[in-house]
């Protein structure tokens, strides 16, 4: 395969010196950080932003008249804005910030259930993939209403099984929720084929981008979705912020699930009203710093370009899975044609807990495990696997640096 998309080492050198985190030495050894699926690094831009708000207009928002108050509403709905551009929101208020993608999924699940549009005569259609996050709040509204949990089955490679969803959606499908990328395996799901499928029926489409969200451009324009997710950690923001975004009819449909300061219009004893949106599903105060931060990493991906990154990460993933592919016992766990940037592994006779354990003594950070997927991990016969993710600051030569790190490893091991 071509690896000639890599980004320039005078690119990389000025990238990487954006992240202080990573001029550390582990164990004694140089930080090597492939664990970009479970979170990012934040760049000093970022890090700048959250220092500029704590230390120049710390304040609530919204209800304040002073000058600290105003510049932070202010800055936080300038971060809502910036958001909604760069997922092409249809309109802003479409923007709810909330703690991650897990809070945006639990608010969806939550809402419809207090909505009563899902009664027992409904099914829910989910996938095999899918992160506990996006399996747990649908079995809720499932045991709350009565409806049916169906699963869309996946392939011996990892990818869905078109035919299977299919089968499963039918005119009693209330909603589907699928991730656009697979945490544990790096699937690319065809997430417009499901998109069709549920449009046939009348179903609402969630589409979890908490792993798509770094890698791509978003448009919920263009995927035609109804709600969608993603975390900001995962984009090289703070973690604790995330964004769930929705169509405004269906926003405005569903009840809000928290009930507190800014969500409400005004209360009696007798009878809240509650507030437009986005405050409607806002309640109490919000993450302030992380939402313009947020809106930071955005800017800064953008700065490099989202395609840049993207072709970048597949040269690393294609140059890495070639090396892996030649260490005897190794299997890859996940092997669709469309995958983003993520390598799950098992060695045979070698349990992941050890070999990650081996790997950051000598400062390789891997993740291991069943990576919140152990439905998953059960499909494949496992009980979880060695994961490598990469970011955009990730280099060749810290690839070769894992592989060798990776074969002592198994040496010792074995």
């Amino acid at each position: 395969m071509s690896y000639q998309k890599l980004l320039s080492n005078s690119i990389l050198a000025e990238i990487r010196a954006e992240f202080p985190v990573l001029h550390q030495e582990v164990n004694g050894k140089p930080l090597v950080y492939l664990d970009n699926a479970a979170t990012t690094h934040n760049p000093q831009a970022v890090i700048d932003c959250s220092s500029k708000y704590y230390s120049k207009y710390n304040s609530n928002i919204h209800r304040g008249t002073h000058k600290l108050a105003r510049l932070a509403t202010e800055a936080h709905e300038e971060a809502r804005i910036t958001v909604a551009k760069h997922i092409e929101a249809y309109h802003t208020e479409e923007v709810i910030f909330t703690s991650g993608a897990t809070e945006g999924i639990n608010l969806v699940a939550h809402s419809l259930a207090l909505s009563n549009k899902i009664n027992s005569t409904h099914n829910i259609v989910i996938s095999t993939l899918e992160h506990h996050s996006n399996i747990v709040p649908w079995q809720q509204l499932c045991e709350r209403t009565g409806a049916e949990l169906r699963v869309i089955s996946i392939s011996e490679q990892g990818e869905l099984n078109i035919k299977s969803a299919s089968e499963l959606i039918d005119d009693q499908t209330k909603i589907i929720a699928i991730s656009h990328v697979s945490n544990a395996l790096g699937t690319i799901n065809p997430i417009k084929e499901i998109i069709e499928l549920a449009r046939d029926k009348g179903s609402y489409i969630l589409v979890d981008a908490a792993q798509s969200a770094p890698h791509q451009s978003i448009s919920v324009k263009d995927l035609n979705c109804d709600f969608l997710v993603f975390s900001g950690h995962k984009v090289y923001a703070p973690t604790g912020i995330g964004v769930l975004w929705g169509r405004k009819e269906l926003l405005e449909m569903l009840p809000p699930w928290q009930g507190g300061g800014e969500m409400i219009k005004e209360v009696t004893f007798e009878k809240t009203t509650y507030n437009e949106l986005p405050y409607k599903f806002e309640a109490g105060t919000p993450n302030i710093e992380g939402a313009i931060s947020l809106a930071a990493a955005l800017d800064w991906l953008n700065k490099i370009g989202l395609e840049k990154i993207a072709a970048h990460e597949a040269a690393l993933l294609y140059y890495t899975t070639d090396k892996v592919k030649e260490i005897s016992g190794l299997s890859i766990i996940g092997t669709a044609k469309n995958k983003a940037a993520v390598i799950s592994f098992i060695i045979e006779g070698i349990h992941h807990y050890d070999l990650g354990t081996l790997l950051d003594q000598m400062g390789i950070a891997t993740r291991t495990g069943h990576h919140c997927c152990q439905p998953l991990m059960s499909e494949f016969g496992i009980s979880g696997t060695t994961r490598v993710s990469f970011g955009v600051y990730n280099t060749i030569e810290e690839c070769d640096l894992f592989i060798t790190s990776l074969k002592r490893a198994i040496d010792m091991l074995s």
